[in-house]
Protein backbone atom coordinates (compact mmCIF):
# COMPACT_ATOMS: atom_id res chain seq x y z
CA UNK A 1 0.00 0.00 0.00
CA UNK A 2 1.26 3.50 -0.90
CA UNK A 3 0.27 6.75 0.77
CA UNK A 4 0.95 10.23 -0.64
CA UNK A 5 0.67 12.81 2.15
CA UNK A 6 0.82 16.41 0.97
CA UNK A 7 0.02 19.97 1.95
CA UNK A 8 -3.03 21.31 0.10
CA UNK A 9 -1.28 24.49 -1.08
CA UNK A 10 0.57 25.23 -4.34
CA UNK A 11 3.86 23.78 -3.11
CA UNK A 12 2.37 20.53 -1.87
CA UNK A 13 0.28 20.07 -5.00
CA UNK A 14 3.12 20.81 -7.41
CA UNK A 15 5.59 18.67 -5.46
CA UNK A 16 3.25 15.68 -5.65
CA UNK A 17 2.46 16.35 -9.28
CA UNK A 18 6.12 16.43 -10.32
CA UNK A 19 6.93 13.30 -8.36
CA UNK A 20 4.04 11.25 -9.72
CA UNK A 21 4.58 12.39 -13.29
CA UNK A 22 8.08 10.92 -12.97
CA UNK A 23 7.20 7.95 -10.74
CA UNK A 24 3.53 7.05 -11.06
CA UNK A 25 2.09 4.81 -8.35
CA UNK A 26 -1.39 4.02 -7.12
CA UNK A 27 -1.64 5.67 -3.71
CA UNK A 28 -4.12 6.80 -1.10
CA UNK A 29 -4.04 10.61 -1.00
CA UNK A 30 -3.97 12.31 2.39
CA UNK A 31 -4.27 16.10 2.49
CA UNK A 32 -6.34 19.04 3.73
CA UNK A 33 -6.34 22.81 3.94
CA UNK A 34 -2.97 24.53 4.11
CA UNK A 35 -2.95 24.77 7.91
CA UNK A 36 -3.89 21.11 8.31
CA UNK A 37 -0.32 19.98 8.89
CA UNK A 38 -0.50 16.99 11.28
CA UNK A 39 -1.45 14.79 8.38
CA UNK A 40 0.57 11.73 9.36
CA UNK A 41 -1.94 11.12 12.16
CA UNK A 42 -4.38 10.08 9.42
CA UNK A 43 -2.08 7.48 7.89
CA UNK A 44 -2.87 3.90 8.94
CA UNK A 45 0.10 2.21 7.29
CA UNK A 46 1.64 -1.10 8.27
CA UNK A 47 4.69 -3.26 7.70
CA UNK A 48 6.06 -2.90 4.18
CA UNK A 49 3.81 0.03 3.22
CA UNK A 50 5.34 3.13 1.67
CA UNK A 51 4.54 6.71 2.68
CA UNK A 52 5.67 9.77 0.73
CA UNK A 53 5.40 13.04 2.66
CA UNK A 54 5.48 16.41 0.91
CA UNK A 55 5.52 19.90 2.41
CA UNK A 56 4.52 19.32 6.03
CA UNK A 57 6.79 19.88 9.01
CA UNK A 58 8.65 16.83 10.26
CA UNK A 59 8.80 18.37 13.71
CA UNK A 60 5.01 18.72 13.86
CA UNK A 61 4.60 15.08 12.78
CA UNK A 62 7.55 13.60 14.66
CA UNK A 63 5.63 11.33 17.03
CA UNK A 64 3.55 9.63 14.32
CA UNK A 65 6.55 9.47 11.98
CA UNK A 66 8.54 7.51 14.56
CA UNK A 67 5.61 5.14 15.11
CA UNK A 68 5.45 4.45 11.39
CA UNK A 69 9.19 3.92 11.07
CA UNK A 70 9.24 1.52 14.01
CA UNK A 71 6.34 -0.37 12.40
CA UNK A 72 8.60 -1.04 9.35
CA UNK A 73 6.86 1.52 7.14
CA UNK A 74 9.16 3.04 4.50
CA UNK A 75 8.95 6.85 4.50
CA UNK A 76 10.37 9.33 2.00
CA UNK A 77 10.14 12.90 3.27
CA UNK A 78 10.42 16.12 1.23
CA UNK A 79 10.06 19.41 3.11
CA UNK A 80 11.44 22.92 3.75
CA UNK A 81 9.78 23.79 7.08
CA UNK A 82 11.41 23.72 10.49
CA UNK A 83 12.27 20.08 11.13
CA UNK A 84 14.22 20.00 14.38
CA UNK A 85 16.49 16.97 14.66
CA UNK A 86 16.02 14.67 11.67
CA UNK A 87 15.80 11.03 12.78
CA UNK A 88 18.36 8.58 11.50
CA UNK A 89 16.42 5.45 10.66
CA UNK A 90 16.85 2.67 8.14
CA UNK A 91 13.26 3.20 6.92
CA UNK A 92 13.54 6.97 6.40
CA UNK A 93 14.85 8.81 3.34
CA UNK A 94 14.77 12.56 3.91
CA UNK A 95 15.12 15.49 1.50
CA UNK A 96 14.89 18.41 3.93
CA UNK A 97 16.31 21.88 3.40
CA UNK A 98 15.06 24.81 5.50
CA UNK A 99 16.90 27.51 3.51
CA UNK A 100 14.77 30.61 2.97
CA UNK A 101 15.07 30.42 -0.83
CA UNK A 102 13.73 26.89 -1.39
CA UNK A 103 10.33 25.23 -1.30
CA UNK A 104 9.40 21.55 -1.33
CA UNK A 105 8.79 21.54 -5.09
CA UNK A 106 12.33 22.80 -5.64
CA UNK A 107 13.60 19.87 -3.56
CA UNK A 108 11.55 17.48 -5.70
CA UNK A 109 12.87 19.23 -8.82
CA UNK A 110 16.43 18.61 -7.61
CA UNK A 111 15.63 14.96 -6.96
CA UNK A 112 14.18 14.59 -10.47
CA UNK A 113 17.01 16.58 -12.07
CA UNK A 114 14.62 19.14 -13.55
CA UNK A 115 12.33 16.77 -15.48
CA UNK A 116 9.16 18.76 -14.69
CA UNK A 117 10.73 22.04 -13.65
CA UNK A 118 7.90 24.21 -14.96
CA UNK A 119 5.75 22.97 -12.08
CA UNK A 120 8.52 23.85 -9.62
CA UNK A 121 8.42 27.40 -11.02
CA UNK A 122 4.66 27.47 -10.38
CA UNK A 123 5.16 26.28 -6.80
CA UNK A 124 7.94 28.76 -6.03
CA UNK A 125 5.74 31.63 -7.16
CA UNK A 126 2.88 30.23 -5.08
CA UNK A 127 5.17 30.17 -2.02
CA UNK A 128 6.13 33.80 -2.71
CA UNK A 129 9.71 32.86 -3.62
CA UNK A 130 9.77 35.16 -6.61
CA UNK A 131 13.54 35.34 -6.99
CA UNK A 132 13.94 31.55 -6.86
CA UNK A 133 11.04 31.13 -9.29
CA UNK A 134 12.55 33.55 -11.78
CA UNK A 135 15.95 31.87 -11.62
CA UNK A 136 14.29 28.55 -12.44
CA UNK A 137 12.26 30.18 -15.21
CA UNK A 138 15.44 31.68 -16.65
CA UNK A 139 17.06 28.24 -16.64
CA UNK A 140 14.17 27.09 -18.83
CA UNK A 141 14.55 30.00 -21.27
CA UNK A 142 11.03 31.29 -20.60
CA UNK A 143 9.85 34.61 -21.96
CA UNK A 144 8.62 37.18 -19.44
CA UNK A 145 5.01 36.65 -20.54
CA UNK A 146 5.34 32.90 -19.91
CA UNK A 147 6.90 33.50 -16.51
CA UNK A 148 4.00 35.76 -15.54
CA UNK A 149 1.50 33.08 -16.56
CA UNK A 150 3.18 30.60 -14.22
CA UNK A 151 3.27 33.22 -11.47
CA UNK A 152 -0.51 33.67 -11.73
CA UNK A 153 -1.08 29.93 -11.66
CA UNK A 154 1.08 29.60 -8.53
CA UNK A 155 -0.91 32.33 -6.79
CA UNK A 156 -4.23 30.71 -7.70
CA UNK A 157 -3.20 27.24 -6.53
CA UNK A 158 -1.92 28.67 -3.25
CA UNK A 159 -5.05 30.76 -2.79
CA UNK A 160 -7.19 27.65 -3.02
CA UNK A 161 -5.44 26.07 -0.01
CA UNK A 162 -6.57 28.57 2.63
CA UNK A 163 -9.66 28.14 4.83
CA UNK A 164 -10.82 26.84 8.18
CA UNK A 165 -11.79 23.61 6.45
CA UNK A 166 -12.32 22.31 2.92
CA UNK A 167 -15.82 23.83 2.77
CA UNK A 168 -14.16 27.26 2.49
CA UNK A 169 -12.16 26.19 -0.60
CA UNK A 170 -13.15 26.34 -4.23
CA UNK A 171 -11.67 22.86 -4.74
CA UNK A 172 -10.80 20.11 -2.30
CA UNK A 173 -7.01 19.67 -2.74
CA UNK A 174 -7.49 16.07 -3.92
CA UNK A 175 -9.93 17.28 -6.58
CA UNK A 176 -7.53 20.04 -7.64
CA UNK A 177 -4.67 17.53 -7.89
CA UNK A 178 -6.87 15.30 -10.06
CA UNK A 179 -7.51 18.34 -12.28
CA UNK A 180 -3.75 18.91 -12.61
CA UNK A 181 -2.82 15.27 -13.09
CA UNK A 182 -3.35 15.02 -16.88
CA UNK A 183 -1.04 17.99 -17.57
CA UNK A 184 2.75 17.50 -17.60
CA UNK A 185 2.93 21.07 -18.93
CA UNK A 186 1.36 23.82 -16.76
CA UNK A 187 0.77 25.97 -19.85
CA UNK A 188 -1.63 23.28 -21.10
CA UNK A 189 -3.39 23.31 -17.72
CA UNK A 190 -3.78 27.09 -17.97
CA UNK A 191 -5.17 26.85 -21.52
CA UNK A 192 -7.50 23.88 -21.09
CA UNK A 193 -8.57 23.41 -17.48
CA UNK A 194 -11.84 24.93 -16.26
CA UNK A 195 -10.32 24.84 -12.76
CA UNK A 196 -7.83 27.55 -13.74
CA UNK A 197 -10.61 29.89 -14.87
CA UNK A 198 -12.72 29.26 -11.76
CA UNK A 199 -9.76 29.99 -9.49
CA UNK A 200 -8.91 33.12 -11.48
CA UNK A 201 -12.42 34.52 -11.00
CA UNK A 202 -12.49 33.65 -7.29
CA UNK A 203 -9.06 35.16 -6.75
CA UNK A 204 -10.02 38.41 -8.47
CA UNK A 205 -13.28 38.78 -6.54
CA UNK A 206 -11.76 38.00 -3.13
CA UNK A 207 -8.71 40.19 -3.64
CA UNK A 208 -10.92 43.12 -4.66
CA UNK A 209 -12.54 42.95 -1.20
CA UNK A 210 -9.17 42.63 0.52
CA UNK A 211 -7.95 45.73 -1.30
CA UNK A 212 -10.22 47.97 0.76
CA UNK A 213 -8.80 46.85 4.14
CA UNK A 214 -6.90 49.24 6.40
CA UNK A 215 -4.10 48.07 8.75
CA UNK A 216 -4.79 47.36 12.40
CA UNK A 217 -1.31 48.70 13.14
CA UNK A 218 1.43 50.03 10.88
CA UNK A 219 4.90 51.55 10.94
CA UNK A 220 7.87 51.46 8.52
CA UNK A 221 9.12 48.06 9.75
CA UNK A 222 5.92 46.06 10.22
CA UNK A 223 2.15 46.11 9.67
CA UNK A 224 -0.74 43.94 10.88
CA UNK A 225 -4.16 43.50 9.29
CA UNK A 226 -7.29 42.08 10.92
CA UNK A 227 -9.66 40.53 8.37
CA UNK A 228 -13.41 40.02 8.84
CA UNK A 229 -15.02 36.71 9.79
CA UNK A 230 -16.03 35.59 6.29
CA UNK A 231 -15.18 32.73 3.90
CA UNK A 232 -13.62 35.11 1.36
CA UNK A 233 -11.28 36.46 4.06
CA UNK A 234 -10.23 32.96 5.12
CA UNK A 235 -9.51 32.10 1.48
CA UNK A 236 -7.51 35.21 0.73
CA UNK A 237 -5.34 35.39 3.84
CA UNK A 238 -2.24 33.75 2.32
CA UNK A 239 -2.17 35.53 -1.02
CA UNK A 240 -3.01 38.83 0.67
CA UNK A 241 -0.05 38.37 3.02
CA UNK A 242 2.18 37.54 0.05
CA UNK A 243 0.96 40.63 -1.84
CA UNK A 244 1.69 42.88 1.13
CA UNK A 245 5.17 41.36 1.40
CA UNK A 246 5.86 41.92 -2.29
CA UNK A 247 4.47 45.47 -2.29
CA UNK A 248 6.49 46.43 0.82
CA UNK A 249 9.66 44.29 0.72
CA UNK A 250 11.33 46.01 3.68
CA UNK A 251 8.36 45.48 6.00
CA UNK A 252 7.11 42.44 7.96
CA UNK A 253 3.40 41.62 7.81
CA UNK A 254 0.85 39.75 9.88
CA UNK A 255 -2.60 38.93 8.55
CA UNK A 256 -5.06 37.87 11.25
CA UNK A 257 -8.38 36.16 10.55
CA UNK A 258 -11.14 35.11 12.96
CA UNK A 259 -11.91 31.40 12.68
CA UNK A 260 -15.16 29.53 13.12
CA UNK A 261 -13.81 28.20 16.41
CA UNK A 262 -13.67 31.48 18.31
CA UNK A 263 -9.97 32.23 17.89
CA UNK A 264 -7.62 33.64 15.24
CA UNK A 265 -5.50 32.19 12.45
CA UNK A 266 -2.37 34.24 11.75
CA UNK A 267 -0.14 34.39 8.66
CA UNK A 268 3.24 36.07 9.08
CA UNK A 269 5.64 37.19 6.36
CA UNK A 270 9.15 38.34 7.18
CA UNK A 271 10.48 41.22 5.06
CA UNK A 272 11.54 40.00 1.62
CA UNK A 273 14.66 42.14 2.04
CA UNK A 274 15.54 40.08 5.16
CA UNK A 275 13.59 36.80 4.95
CA UNK A 276 14.03 35.43 8.45
CA UNK A 277 12.34 35.40 11.84
CA UNK A 278 8.80 34.41 10.91
CA UNK A 279 9.26 30.88 12.24
CA UNK A 280 10.93 32.10 15.44
CA UNK A 281 8.00 34.42 16.12
CA UNK A 282 5.25 31.89 15.43
CA UNK A 283 6.88 29.08 17.40
CA UNK A 284 6.51 31.21 20.52
CA UNK A 285 2.82 30.29 20.35
CA UNK A 286 1.41 26.83 20.95
CA UNK A 287 0.09 26.13 17.43
CA UNK A 288 2.70 28.15 15.56
CA UNK A 289 5.27 26.98 13.03
CA UNK A 290 6.53 27.42 9.50
CA UNK A 291 9.70 28.59 7.84
CA UNK A 292 12.04 31.55 8.13
CA UNK A 293 10.35 33.74 5.54
CA UNK A 294 6.73 32.73 6.08
CA UNK A 295 5.03 31.13 9.04
CA UNK A 296 1.73 31.03 10.86
CA UNK A 297 -0.27 30.31 13.97
CA UNK A 298 -3.21 27.98 13.50
CA UNK A 299 -5.16 28.77 16.67
CA UNK A 300 -4.37 32.03 18.48
CA UNK A 301 -6.76 32.62 21.41
CA UNK A 302 -8.51 35.96 21.11
CA UNK A 303 -7.19 37.11 24.47
CA UNK A 304 -3.61 36.64 23.15
CA UNK A 305 -3.96 39.05 20.23
CA UNK A 306 -2.37 41.98 22.06
CA UNK A 307 0.51 39.75 23.20
CA UNK A 308 1.04 38.57 19.63
CA UNK A 309 1.06 42.13 18.27
CA UNK A 310 3.63 43.17 20.89
CA UNK A 311 5.95 40.22 20.14
CA UNK A 312 5.46 40.73 16.40
CA UNK A 313 6.54 44.37 16.70
CA UNK A 314 9.51 43.41 18.86
CA UNK A 315 10.62 40.65 16.45
CA UNK A 316 10.70 42.92 13.41
CA UNK A 317 11.67 46.34 14.83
Amino acid sequence: MNYDVFNGDADGLCALHQLRLAKPVKAELVTGVKRDIKLLDRVQAGTGDRVTVLDISLDSNRSRLMQLLEAAVHVEYFDHHYAGEIPRHINLVSHIDVSADVCTSILVDRSLEGRFRLWAVVAAFGDNLGQSARLLAKSMGLAESQTEQLARLGKYLNYNGYGDNVDDLHFHPVKLYEEMKPYPDPFDFIARSTAFNLLAVGFRDDMSMAGSLLPLSEDPSHAAYLLPDAPWARRVVGVFANKLATDHPSRAHAVITPTRYGDYAVSVRAPIAKPEGADVLCMKFETGGGRKAAAGINRLPMDELDRFLAIFAEQFD
